[in-house]
């Protein structure tokens, strides 16, 4: 089956087919964080998984409803038609697979509810509680989101760009028709090298560290590898003259200082032939009310403090656990269990 509900199936073979993983950018999206599962959860977590697995059942002509990753794949797809429109045969596109840890019995009412929210999912990981990370691999995964901060963590430490989400209280308005991806600097897209020397040796020592060590690259970050992907679809477009009017935007929001700490990151992105399209560098100011004129479709943090306050100003921000910052984060509880 290469359609879905509404769209002709034969139509759905010349325009609609998913591109070899190989040549796509892979994103595998948890069902936890597609869609509002919290209802099912505390069944599962009170009546255990038979009822569970009946009360899905019975229930699987009803849509889930939207989750904080939903209007980030809606946006992906949007990025896919005009892709599509410029490249008509080309498999440099954004594939997503969804993965669970349910019983394939549940199946039914993720495909009735992504046919219902005319979402274009063709690739399925329904592991029955096995850890998904092998398969993630077997995709050739560019981006993993889930609600568990351990697999997150597995998958980070298997070379795969991962996040954690969480259910928002509230969420603003993003844009239809532009995909707009923010990251932090340090420990997301850069290693976290320079954040060992804050929390070691505290600003001083940190301002001193980068100056001296301006014209030396930082080390890879675990999200690298997925502006990497934004940026090679960029120049899809870029080719075609769609500079200016491109569905794809990225954004660095740094708590460095420009003048004192901001060279060496430019630099790094500069060497390593990746453009963002902003910056900002906030020398320590919050990160919330710059997130909330942005309004991403996600923003990368490796810091709680920073995702819990973009998270109070209606920003859907997605925790990258990993480097020194994570001894000393805060807790929040993630949208559900995978």
């Amino acid at each position: 089956k290469n359609g879905h509900s509404g769209v002709n199936s034969r139509e759905c073979e010349s325009v609609f087919v998913s591109p070899r993983p190989e040549n796509a950018v892979t994103i595998a999206v948890s069902t936890r964080v597609l869609f509002r599962t919290e209802k099912e959860e505390k069944v599962f977590e009170q009546q255990g998984i038979e009822e569970y697995l009946r009360y899905q059942m019975e229930h699987e002509n009803e849509p889930f409803a939207p989750g904080p990753a939903f209007p980030f794949v809606k946006a992906l797809e949007t990025v896919n038609a005009r892709l599509r429109e410029l490249y008509p045969q080309s498999e440099e596109l954004f594939d997503i697979v969804l993965v669970t840890y349910n019983h394939a019995h549940v199946g039914v009412r993720f495909i009735n509810t992504i046919n219902h929210h005319n979402l274009f999912i063709e690739r399925f990981c329904m592991t029955g509680g096995g850890s998904p990370i092998g398969y993630l691999k077997a995709w050739h995964t560019n981006l993993y989101l889930s609600a568990n901060a351990d697999k997150v963590r597995e998958a980070l430490a298997e070379g795969i760009a991962a996040a954690t989400m969480f259910m928002p209280e509230k969420q603003t308005e993003v844009s239809e028709s532009q995909l707009r991806v923010a990251f932090d600097g340090d420990a997301v897209l850069f290693s976290d090298e320079s954040e060992r020397i804050f929390k070691a040796h505290g600003l001083d020592k940190f301002f001193q560290h980068e100056m001296d060590n301006e014209d030396t690259l930082l080390e890879n970050g675990p999200l690298k590898s997925f502006l990497e992907a934004l940026g090679k679809l960029q120049k899809k477009f870029y080719a075609k003259g769609h500079r200016l009017d491109c569905p794809i935007r990225t954004f660095l929001v740094t708590a460095r200082s420009a003048a004192s700490s901001g060279i060496r990151a430019l630099k790094t992105l500069r060497a390593w032939g990746l453009e963002i399209d902003e910056a900002l560098f906030l020398a320590g100011a919050p990160k919330g009310p710059m997130l909330e004129k942005i309004r991403p479709h996600i923003y990368f943090d490796d810091q709680m403090f920073h995702i819990e306050g973009a998270a109070e100003m209606g920003t859907i921000a997605a925790h990258v656990p990993y480097g020194i910052a994570q001894h000393h984060n805060s807790r929040k509880k993630p949208a559900g269990g995978t």
